[in-house]
């Protein structure tokens, strides 16, 4: 019997030795793969924190971009109106149209400006340049073409921004047009001021046309040394070649009068019906 039972251990023993090891692996394997399991799932819920500030922020700046998008459209809308306004300007009328547009510039900065400013001050405003640019170009084209038709001289960007520092609140940062818009809106204002010179030779101010002729040409030349030197400036090489055509027709212009129309500018604008530079008698 004890025979027996030596025999049954000693044959059994090492089957019971790797069936016991095999079994303690395995609970050593469950025990890691339950601590393993607890770090994933928290790493998991950083995760998904995270990911959950980068779209609340996402979701913040996409609906300000539209807000600012809908600001810059009114504000480019009235702008425009300024401009129109400021056309009307005639040697009988100029106190009163000039009046009525700096009125609507105001307006417009009062109305429309200070909801843009209200939106991107105190944030990374450049990152939203792209929405409001052509409404700061607009508005600088209005504010600049009021200024010259005023005083004959450029608005300056120190000035603009200075008005805009009334519209921010004190302890946050203040939207600053940058150096670029600028420019391009004192690009678009040679366009507008071909027009007015023009109209003015249509209407026998020759003097001021030169005025404008010479106010443009003096434009055109410094941005000429400036474009090369700037950075993003595509934009304004495209408004370089605008403004060398206004240039040409404001000068082509001026000589025509000079030239070949002398004698009878000073009839334009005339009620009195004079025929005699065409070489005809008078028609009654």
């Amino acid at each position: 019997m004890l025979c027996f039972f030596l025999r049954h251990r000693f044959l059994y023993s090492p089957l019971m030795a790797t069936a016991k090891h095999q079994r303690l692996h395995q609970i050593a394997g469950a025990s890691l793969a339950g601590s393993a399991k607890k770090p994933k799932t928290m790493m998991d819920s950083a995760m998904k924190e995270e990911f959950a500030k980068h779209a609340d922020y996402l979701n913040a700046l996409n609906d300000k971009r539209e807000r600012v998008v809908k600001a810059s459209r009114d504000v480019t809308m009235n702008s425009k109106k300024v401009i129109f306004q400021v056309h009307r300007i005639s040697k009988h009328n100029k106190e009163e149209v000039l009046s009525k547009a700096e009125n609507d510039l105001a307006s417009v900065t009062d109305r429309y400006m200070s909801r843009l400013v209200k939106e991107l001050q105190g944030t990374d405003f450049w990152k939203l340049r792209r929405a409001y640019t052509f409404a700061v170009q607009e508005y600088v084209e209005a504010a600049t073409f009021c200024r010259f038709c005023k005083t004959g001289t450029l608005l300056n960007l120190a000035e603009i921004n200075a008005s805009l520092l009334a519209l921010s609140d004190k302890d946050v940062e203040p939207l600053q047009i940058n150096v670029l818009d600028y420019l391009l809106g004192v690009a678009d204002l040679t366009g507008e001021l071909m027009r007015l010179a023009i109209g003015r030779i249509s209407d026998g101010e020759v003097e001021y046309a030169e005025q404008i002729c010479k106010f443009v040409r003096d434009i055109y030349r410094e941005l000429t040394l400036l474009e090369p030197l700037m950075d993003d400036n595509i934009e304004m090489k495209k408004k370089m070649e605008t403004m060398l055509q206004s240039v040409v027709k404001i000068e082509n212009a001026c000589f025509g009068v000079h030239v070949r129309g002398s004698e009878y500018i000073p009839l334009l604008g005339s009620s009195d019906p004079d025929y005699s530079f065409l070489g005809v008698p008078d028609f009654e």
